[in-house]
């Protein structure tokens, strides 16, 4: 495998070795970033902790409100363009106020559906004088912003939605009729991105205001959890929306909704890890303070591992997210370079990176709700209780896996654009595929492994991706055509992706840190990484075994699965001693703290 010597394309990670130097983390917030944490932190405290029942219960005008006040603070602006109001801050950032603000329950929803899908069609899509008329008014949260894409009988499927418009008599409108559903902010939006087919059949994207003829909303939904997130259904019945509204090019909306869901997979990541730490601490104060048989719970083993795996989970979102979000920046910066405008460099970095989006989406999601469980377990019978926050959580968790793109067809996504870019050309997985084949048919090296520091968890990653390579190999040669249909086999090679990419990831940070710091002082952030990649291994055989179990036999099948235990080898690791240490930190320190 070659060396990168920059910013890797999009899914080119699996083929190329990356390097701590080009890797971005955490750990290199600069001061203004860690500042507007501080902000974030502090508006959850003051703002909306005190009133989480009245914002669970819909007090009227309370979130409107609250989002107003976010804006007051400049935490609606952080990411959009001076010429708006905004502050113009980079993408990095951006992320790092979902991440922060993610722990705010209903009120993170309203704001990642405000500051995203609800300002960044406008912003990205919008003619001049559309992001003059809206933009400022939506980033200062004078105006809240929502999106209508999802009907009744179009969820994942969005392009066979029903609400259709056609042009006025006079030519002045565009009357729409139809339903949308599962609207975030739509009880109290003034802005609406609704999405409908013109003449049937072109889908294109319009502006609609709040009070627009024949324009209505539902009442507000009883869902399982995010409670306070104002969520209506929205009827268009005649609906009179002006021409000077349309929306970027009709025919053409299907490039705002998908490049938009890029930016939002990523920022849902976001979002979700920053739940997750505000659980996983909830975690560790409950487990230091809950005694039983005349002890904390904390000091039990079972709690330890507990605590320990949900930290080890964050730490390696956390690595993968940032990973992304800064290649995203870089690439957003190159395409300016080139005279791009602003909307389409910001556009064209997620779009370049749309894989890794698509399979921060899945793990972030899943990180966060494994989270909630085990704090809910660890709480006990008092997790249940609606008392404690754990519960909440808990309960807020569940829609994080089907909203953006349920995670089934992210799953299906990572694989499926990933495939798409090596057939045309764009990502040559060809070269280092055949090249895997070779070598599954040459003698092993047993060779004297090399002493440089972390050579061993390097080789370990650099042979997880020879396994996807050598499974999405054999698959796509076995099942041609077909595979499209096989999408068990296709979701076990997403699984096998993104335990790999996670488990890059993670190393990448740890080999950087301990380069700057030592590894004495990085020793709970080496337990973590040494776990993670201990056990990503055992994930990736499993995945593994289950497609080529799926669509070979004989001869083959027994190749293959030589080939998938010599690549998915791990060392022995004590990963019980690992666990103990990073979750004695945790007690001592009170929270998650890496």
């Amino acid at each position: 495998m070659s060396t990168a010597t920059k910013t890797a394309k999009g899914g080119e990670w699996l083929i190329k070795q990356s390097l701590p130097s080009e890797t971005f983390t955490p750990e290199e917030f600069n001061e203004e970033q860690l500042m507007i944490k501080d902000m974030c932190n502090q508006f959850l405290d003051s703002e909306i902790y005190p009133n989480l029942e009245k914002i669970d219960s819909l007090e009227p005008g309370l979130m409107k409100s609250l989002v107003e006040k976010a804006g007051e603070q400049g935490l609606l602006a952080t990411s959009f363009p001076e010429e708006y109001g905004g502050l113009g801050k980079d993408f990095v950032t951006s992320t790092m106020i979902n991440e922060y603000l993610g722990a705010g329950h209903s009120f993170s929803v309203a704001i990642a559906a405000h500051t995203g899908i609800g300002t960044l069609p406008i912003l990205y899509f919008g003619t001049a004088e559309q992001k003059e008329k809206y933009i400022p008014k939506l980033i200062t949260g004078e105006w809240a912003g929502a999106y209508g894409l999802t009907e009744p009988n179009s969820g994942s499927d969005a392009l066979s939605a029903k609400t259709t418009a056609r042009l006025s008599d006079d030519g002045k409108y565009y009357i729409l009729n139809g339903q949308k559903c599962w609207i975030t902010n739509g009880g109290f939006a003034h802005v609406y991105t609704v999405f409908a087919k013109v003449d049937g059949d072109k889908f294109t994207g319009f502006i609609v205001e709040r009070g627009t003829e024949g324009f209505t909303q539902g009442p507000e939904e009883n869902k399982m959890g995010i409670k306070g997130s104002s969520t209506v259904q929205l009827y268009f019945q005649d609906c009179k929306v002006p021409v000077e509204n349309v929306l970027g090019e009709i025919g053409k909306g299907h490039r705002i909704a998908f490049n938009i869901l890029n930016i939002g997979r990523l920022k849902l990541c976001a979002a979700a890890i920053g739940g997750a730490r505000m659980a996983l601490n909830l975690s560790v104060e409950y487990a230091k303070t809950r005694e039983q048989f005349k002890q904390p719970i904390s000091n039990f083993g079972a709690i330890k591992h507990k605590l320990a795996e949900m930290a080890i989970r964050l730490y390696v979102a956390e690595s993968s997210l940032y990973r992304t979000a800064k290649w995203i920046d870089e690439k957003e910066h190159e395409l300016l370079a080139e005279g791009k405008s602003f909307a389409d460099a910001l556009l064209g970095g997620a779009e370049e990176y749309a894989i890794e989006c698509a399979a921060l989406k899945v793990y972030g999601s899943e990180v966060l709700d494994f989270i909630v469980d085990e704090g809910v377990q660890i709480h006990g019978g008092n997790g249940f209780s609606a008392e404690y926050n754990i519960s909440r959580a808990y309960r807020d968790s569940r829609i994080n896996r089907i909203y953006e793109g349920t995670n089934e067809i992210n799953r299906l996504l990572t694989l499926d654009m990933t495939l798409k870019r090596a057939m045309g050309g764009r990502l040559d997985l060809m070269g280092p595929a055949m090249a895997v084949q070779k070598e599954l048919m040459s003698i092993p090296d047993f060779g004297a492994e090399e002493e440089q520091p972390f050579a061993k968890e390097q080789k370990l990653v650099a042979n997880l991706k020879k396994a996807i390579l050598m499974t999405a190999g054999a698959a796509v040669q076995k099942l041609m055509m077909k595979i499209e249909s096989e999408q068990e086999v296709l979701m076990n090679i997403a699984d096998m992706a993104i335990e790999t990419f996670n488990a890059e990831s993670v190393l990448l940070r740890v080999m950087k840190l301990a380069g700057q710091k030592g590894e004495a002082a990085s020793a709970y952030q080496l337990d973590i990484m040494r776990t993670y990649l201990y056990d990503a291994a055992d994930k990736v055989s499993k995945s593994g075994k289950d497609a080529i179990n799926s669509f070979a036999e004989g001869d083959e099948q027994r190749m293959i699965l030589m080939g998938l235990k010599r690549f998915t080898k791990a060392e022995p690791f004590n990963s019980k001693d690992a666990r103990r240490r990073i979750a004695d930190k945790m007690i001592e320190t009170g929270k998650y703290c890496f």
